[in-house]
This record gives C-alpha cells, sequence and structure tokens, in this order.
C-alpha cells in the first residue's frame, strides 16, 4: 500500500477549494493507499478529524509566522519518511518546505499551482493594480520578489506541476518551467444542486425578487464593487432585480459601504460565506450568475452554477474561456465592462429562450468536468 502526504495551507473547518480539493482527493485515494493530510489550522484539534478514512496533522496559524512555517517543515520531514510520494497544494506556505523536505528524503514530490502567489499578494495588499497577465512582465521587489523567488524553486524543484488549465499551464511555462514537468488535470465538481423550486429557495434565504448571485472571496479582482455600481442600471431594466453576493474577504467593509452609498441596502445583500448545502440553496434561487473576475486559473464557481443550471456571464479571462463557449452555454465580457455587464444581464433577461439554452446547455458543460475524472487523473499521477 502506497503512503501518500497530502500538504496544504487550508483544510477544514476553513472553506476554499484547496481545502474542498484535499478532503476529496484524500477519500478517494484512500481506498487504496495510507493518506495523510499536514494543514494550516485555526483550531488545534477538530472533531470532524476522528472518523476520517485518513490522517489529519494540523499546524496551529495563530502563532507567529516565522514559527509556524518552521513547525510545518519539521513534521513535513517527519511524515516524508514514512511517505512515499508527497503532493503539495500550492507553491509557498505548503509548496516550499514540502519539496525542501522530500529532495532531503529522496521522495518524489508534485506542487498543484492555481495561481501566481506573488500577484495574489500584492492584488490583496493594494500594491499593484495590474491584473494577472500584465503583472508577469513586471520586475518583482522586496517581499514580492522572495515570494516569486521562492515560488519558482519550488516549481523547478519539484518533479512534477499540476495546473488546472491550459491558461495555468502557460503561466508556469512563462516561468521557465519545462512544458514535461507540467500536467493540466482540469478541476471537476461534484456538487449537488437543491432538490427545491425558485420560489422555495428564496423563500428559505429570506431574499426575494429576481436574484442575480455572485459567489467568491470578497477580493479585488473578483470585480464586486462594479456589480454594486451598476445596479441602478439594471434595476431600470427590472425592478425586481436583487444582487446577492456570497462570500468574505477584505473588501467587505469597502462592498458594505459603496452599497449604502448608493442606498441599494434593500437592493443588494451581502450574506457572507456559505456552506456547499446553503451555497446550493442560494444557487436554486438565482436567476443568472455573474462572475465579473479580473482573474480565474479554472472557477469551481462557474461550474457549480452551471451544474445547477443557472444561466452564466463572467469574462473572458483566464481559464473561463476553456468553460464558455460565447453565446452557446453562457456570455463572456471584458472585466469590470460597465456597458457590456448591462447589455448582457438585459439581453439574458428579456429572452428566456436564451436563459433556458444556457442552462441545459450548462449542465452539459459541467458534466464534461467530473470530479470523479479530475481524482482518477490526480490518482494515476501520483501511483505513476
Amino acid at each position: 500500500m502506497k503512503n501518500i502526504l497530502i500538504a496544504t495551507g487550508i483544510f477544514e473547518p476553513e472553506i476554499g477549494g484547496p481545502a474542498s480539493y484535499a478532503k476529496t482527493l484524500a477519500e478517494k485515494l484512500s481506498a487504496d493507499c495510507s493518506v495523510t493530510i499536514l494543514t494550516y489550522s485555526p483550531v488545534i484539534n477538530f472533531s470532524g478529524d476522528k472518523n476520517r478514512p485518513f490522517r489529519v496533522v494540523r499546524v496551529w496559524s495563530k502563532i507567529p509566522k516565522f514559527v509556524r512555517h518552521l513547525i510545518f517543515f519539521v513534521k513535513t520531514a517527519l511524515l516524508v519518511r514514512k511517505s512515499d510520494v508527497v503532493l503539495a497544494l500550492n507553491a509557498v506556505s505548503a509548496g516550499a518546505p514540502a519539496v525542501l523536505a522530500a529532495k532531503t528524503a529522496k521522495k518524489k514530490i508534485f506542487v498543484k499551482i492555481v495561481g501566481d502567489a506573488a500577484w495574489e499578494r500584492a492584488a490583496n495588499n493594494g500594491t499593484t493594480g495590474l491584473l494577472l497577465d500584465d503583472f508577469q512582465k513586471t520586475k518583482k521587489r522586496g517581499l514580492l520578489g522572495l515570494i516569486h523567488r521562492v515560488q519558482l524553486w519550488t516549481c523547478r524543484k519539484a518533479d512534477g506541476i499540476i495546473v488546472p488549465s491550459a491558461y495555468l499551464a502557460g503561466v508556469v511555462r512563462g516561468w521557465g518551467i519545462s512544458e514535461n514537468k507540467i500536467r493540466i488535470i482540469y478541476n471537476g465538481t461534484d456538487f449537488k444542486p437543491a432538490e427545491t423550486s425558485r420560489e422555495e429557495a428564496r423563500n428559505k434565504i429570506g431574499i426575494h425578487g429576481n436574484i442575480l448571485l455572485s459567489v467568491g472571496r470578497l477580493v479585488p479582482w473578483k470585480g464586486f464593487r462594479m456589480l454594486i455600481k451598476i445596479m441602478p442600471q439594471l434595476l431600470e431594466i427590472n425592478q425586481f432585480f436583487r444582487l446577492v453576493l456570497v462570500g468574505e474577504g477584505p473588501e467587505k467593509k469597502i462592498l458594505e459601504a459603496v452599497t449604502k452609498n448608493l442606498g441599494l441596502e434593500k437592493k443588494v445583500y451581502l450574506v457572507g460565506k456559505k456552506s456547499g448545502s446553503e451555497l446550493a440553496t442560494y444557487l436554486a434561487a438565482a436567476d443568472i450568475f455573474i462572475l465579473n473576475s479580473g482573474y480565474e486559473g479554472f472557477s469551481h464557481q462557474l461550474l457549480e452554477a452551471m451544474a445547477c443550471g443557472v444561466p452564466v456571464i463572467t469574462t473572458a479571462v483566464g481559464g473561463n474561456k476553456e468553460i464558455i463557449c460565447q453565446g452557446e452555454n453562457g456570455f463572456m465580457v471584458k472585466y469590470n465592462d460597465e456597458f457590456n455587464l448591462t447589455e448582457a444581464v438585459k439581453t439574458l433577461w428579456k429572452m428566456p429562450e436564451l436563459r433556458e439554452q444556457f442552462a441545459e446547455e450548462g449542465k452539459k458543460t459541467a458534466r464534461l468536468f467530473s470530479a470523479d475524472n479530475m481524482l482518477k487523473e490526480t490518482a494515476n499521477l501520483l501511483n505513476e
């Protein structure tokens, strides 16, 4: 039986793509392998760990940064000794210590890249207004330069790189990483739609009207400010539109202030983070799903909306272009394009037959990106 170590930056009880991916992958691999997950964690102990088919080792994330990274490395080094292969789910906080430990122990290691850690840091703290593609052309200095160098070192030393889209494969190649090391394994979803009518779902969430839904971390490049900004124009198209934003993040107070300044407190709802089952209810309540993002490596949110039969409008960036076929299963517009975002909503709202087409074609698209396919390809790679 092969021993597999998965190193990740987040895991349950935290919510996010890497946490969900790690859990699903570990459950799948545990059928034939002995799996351990090593994670940073806001809690030292978690009751949900007791009955899992795999082991979870936690490093408390509330201790000082340098100390917790050192502890993470030591735990990685100890766990690697009993592992045959390692998978790190990011290139810096989990990937760098995992690569160092694996190479020291002469064990095989793969790293999953879902974005550029240096760009995300700069975009989050406001030191760059550039989107990811333009950021790649800039010279990185200071802390950003250090993060970038660590990221490159991790990728160069790893035995293989997993990316969830052809777009991200191109980004990683741009870092000078050999194409032979890169494996594209598309993200998949087994998201289960809520078995409830739209009206029942609206009653359950307590929001009535025609819901325009957007989901994601509340960060600048997700474009939530623009969605709030265009609500007055959208309300001229349909006075019953309600914008619902699901997620948490550093932009929350700013978004609340923009909503208040525009007098949209009864038209725009910031509802916070939701569990998978809760999100399914919000999707069941939605008429249109909008993802106005300046960057997407490969969007789980788009696949989940499509799986639930919600017609989508998104941006022509990153991995979105590998999911959306313009005018067939969704609309794509430029990021933060006020006029064309408004026109896309207007067109879709006034053409119910097009909404039905997007809903049906979207379901077909979501089935192409199944979680089973993703997990099977990943398991095969780790077992090579």
